[in-house]
């Protein structure tokens, strides 16, 4: 192949690797996204960079981890200068762009938590910044009927459809074009027109708004006009297609709300599963079971439910799923009609997963397991149309370097990801050790501060430490695949206990920017 590829790369939000069904997934049916399987390479190892969304998803872009990158919790921003690899493939001839959620700029006009405007503004900051009124991704920008441009390149960005926030109400440009194609708009927004319902899972209702005005259907139709606009152009693109669910809150739309029962699910690990708890998961035990003092909550705190209310959490969830595939198939479609499937790359990932019943617990927070970290990622290659596995551990913050290597390009100076190209072929991985990052933008789930957590992932071990505690975590994966048992106080891993903080170390030292370089001897 002569011509350089175009590149469509799928993103779903809050989404555990095995809630697919080419993931093994017994009940979600999931045929579009797995016929991207069918012909390319799953990875059965990958994970984020952080478990929470904009911190991954600058990681992303920018191929650095959020420490180095800024965004380093929820509320933050991704410097504008920030070089990304998108900017790296629009400079090299691609066009680019970015249709859904981006979320690399706050997208709520809300205050952090515990704290004001005011004394946020009264604080003196390290670095000389000015805040900007309103962010480009806050709703503030998207209020009048006249479509808000986008200042662009946009992290590299050319063309921005943009969509904000999560479930039936969204914002961005999705907000405006809902406003001019429901005459009722409304009434749709209203929640005194919410579907009646029996379920009793918080953030659970059932939306009056049908599927192709729901935010999934504006996506797959914005996603279809820009790759059948490109089918004539001689510029390879790069398209970042990114669906705001599944996420809480849990209201898939039209045919999608009862699809699945809550009767097809099961609770397969509950809280009684774990052998010794860490405090953070005894505080939300108490909390569930109404003998914890209570704590500032906010729809994103992670909690503990039970199992009826999880069951209908993941029916919902699955719901969510089997509209995103069908939105899937139909985008896979315009590119097979649009004739370029042969020409282009077909990635499928998520930005993070959601402990979604394991522990009786859901959503996502401090406490670092897989079913959070863990996520899908599927690569198929126009030069290996071919159903394999991968067991390369892999990390979000290695997408950048593997996207520009199979584009030809080198990353920016700075970048800390290491290119698996190889792997999706069936080659080894390049990583044998996989550093995730965690901070709260508040005092969550019993921590006095905010939670800073560390974890080192190997193809053995998971070791997490946690800031000021006494406490951490250290499971074995090969014989504790579900992370039952943590090993921390064993007598008979201390030795192993050890080794793993060792490596972390040298990993935290990693985390001195190596940009910009210097350009004078002293």
């Amino acid at each position: 192949m002569t011509k350089r590829p175009n590149f469509l790369f799928l993103i779903t939000d809050q989404q555990r690797a095995d809630w697919l069904g080419c993931y093994g997934h017994p009940v979600l049916k999931t045929p579009h996204i797995d016929s991207i399987a069918a012909r390319g390479t799953r990875f059965d190892n990958f994970h984020t960079a952080s478990p929470v969304c904009m911190p991954n998803r600058a990681s992303l872009l920018t191929g650095r981890y959020p420490s180095l990158h800024g965004l380093r919790y929820n509320g933050c921003v991704l410097p504008e200068n920030a070089n990304t690899f998108v900017d790296v493939l629009a400079q090299s001839g691609y066009h680019t762009a970015a249709i859904g959620k981006s979320h690399l700029q706050p997208f709520t006009a809300m205050p952090p938590m515990g704290k004001s405007v005011e004394d946020i503004a009264a604080s003196p900051e390290a670095w000389k910044t000015d805040r900007p009124a309103h962010y480009q991704e806050e709703p503030e920008q998207y209020k009048g009927d006249e479509r808000y441009q986008i200042n662009t390149p946009y992290y590299g960005y050319q063309h921005v459809d943009m969509v904000t926030s999560h479930g039936d109400r969204c914002g961005g440009h999705y907000q405006q074009w809902f406003r001019e194609a429901a005459s009722d708009w409304e009434a749709l927004h209203d929640p005194a027109n919410e579907l009646a319902h029996n379920y009793s899972c918080p953030q659970a209702y059932r939306t009056p708004i049908p599927e192709d005005l729901y935010p999934t259907g504006y996506i797959r139709d914005r996603a279809i006009d820009y790759i059948t606009s490109r089918a004539d152009q001689d510029a390879p693109f790069f398209a970042f297609v990114s669906f705001p669910d599944p996420h809480h809150p849990f209201n898939p739309p039209g045919k999608y709300w009862d699809m699945y029962s809550p009767d097809e699910f099961e609770i397969s690990l509950p809280f009684d599963a774990h052998k010794n708890p860490t405090p953070p998961m005894k505080w939300l035990h108490d909390q569930w079971k109404g003998v914890g003092d209570g704590e500032q909550a906010t729809p994103q705190t992670a909690m503990m439910l039970d199992d009826q209310q999880l069951k209908e959490a993941m029916a919902l969830s699955a719901g969510m799923m089997a509209f995103i595939d069908d939105a899937v198939g139909d985008i896979l479609a315009a590119l097979e009609e649009s004739g370029q499937m042969e020409n282009t790359v077909i990635c499928y990932n998520a930005d993070h997963g959601d402990y979604l019943g394991d522990f009786n617990m859901i959503l996502k927070g401090a406490l670092p397991f897989r079913s959070i970290t863990r996520v899908p990622f599927i690569w198929s290659d126009p030069d290996h149309r071919a159903a394999t596995s991968a067991d390369a551990l892999c990390s979000t913050v290695d997408l950048a370097a593997t996207i520009l290597d199979r584009a030809g390009l080198e990353p920016f100076n700075g970048n800390q990801g290491q290119s698996f190209l190889p792997a999706t072929q069936g080659a080894d991985g390049p990583r044998s050790e996989a550093l995730i990052e965690y901070n709260d933008g508040g005092n969550r789930l019993g921590f006095e501060e905010p939670a800073r957590v560390r974890s080192l992932i190997t193809a053995r071990w998971r070791y997490t430490i946690y800031r000021d505690q006494t406490w951490g975590e250290l499971y074995d994966l090969v014989n504790d695949p579900e992370e039952t048992e943590n090993l921390w106080d064993s007598p008979d891993h201390q030795q192993v206990r050890a080794q793993m903080s060792e490596r972390l170390v040298h990993h935290l030292i990693a985390q001195m920017d190596e940009s910009p370089q210097s350009d004078r001897l002293a």
